[in-house]
C-alpha cells in the first residue's frame, strides 16, 4: 500500500481498527488480565499497547517529536469498558494529528525509535503493528475457548463451501517444472534447453 494522500489512508485505518475492536469485544470481561505466560502481554495490555503506541509513538513521530510511549499497564485503563474508552480517546487524538498531514509531510522522513524512514512508510508500519497484535488477541481467545468473529464475514469453512474444488494438474506437469541441480545430476525447467 502506497500512501500518497492522507484521507484514503485514514478511512482504511479506521476499518482496520474496527476489525480489531470486533474481536476485542469477544474478550470476556473477567479475562482482561489473562496471559498465556508470566511477564507476557495480557489481553488488556495488548489493547492498551495498540492505543498508546498509536498515539504516543506514531502520532508523535509524524509530528517530528520523539516517542512518548512509556507503559501499557492497567493503571491507564483497568476494565474492558475503560480500555475501550481509552482506545477511542487516543485513536481520535491520533486521527486528528494524522489528518493534518499534507502530501509533502507523507513523503518527508520522520525519526522513529528504530531510525528514519518516510512518514508514509511509518504509517504503513502502524497498520502492520495493529494487525500483528490483533492476531495475538485471536490466538489468546482461541486458547481460552472463546468464540471469535471471522475477519471478513466468512469462516474458512464457509469459504470452502462456496468455492469450486481446484483441479489437480497431471503429475508429470508438476515434476517437469523444477529446475534443480544435485551433484552431477541435473533437472531442468521444461522451457530451458541444453
Amino acid at each position: 500500500m502506497e500512501i500518497k494522500t492522507i484521507q484514503p489512508f485514514l478511512r482504511y485505518f479506521d476499518n482496520v481498527r474496527e476489525r480489531t475492536l470486533r474481536v476485542a469485544r469477544c474478550i470476556p470481561p473477567d479475562r482482561v488480565d489473562w496471559s498465556y505466560a508470566p511477564d507476557k502481554f495480557t489481553l488488556g495490555d495488548l489493547l492498551r499497547h495498540l492505543a498508546v503506541a498509536e498515539r504516543y509513538m506514531w502520532a508523535e513521530n509524524v509530528q517530528g517529536h520523539a516517542s512518548r510511549y512509556s507503559t501499557q499497564g492497567p493503571e491507564l485503563a483497568a476494565s474492558l469498558e475503560e480500555i475501550f474508552a481509552f482506545m477511542a480517546r487516543l485513536h481520535a487524538e491520533s486521527i486528528a494529528i494524522f489528518g493534518k498531514l499534507t502530501d509533502e509531510d507523507l513523503a518527508r522522513k520522520c525519526t522513529t525509535p528504530g531510525g528514519e524512514l518516510s512518514t508514509a512508510k511509518w504509517l504503513r508500519a502502524m497498520v502492520e503493528h495493529e494487525v500483528h497484535h490483533r492476531g495475538q488477541v485471536y490466538i489468546y481467545l482461541a486458547m481460552l475457548g472463546a468464540a471469535t468473529p471471522p475477519i471478513f464475514g466468512l469462516t474458512s469453512e464457509e469459504v470452502r463451501a462456496h468455492s469450486v474444488a481446484p483441479s489437480k494438474p497431471p503429475r508429470s506437469a508438476c515434476a517437469s517444472t523444477l529446475s534443480l541441480s544435485f551433484g552431477k545430476q541435473n533437472f531442468r525447467h521444461p522451457k530451458r534447453r541444453g
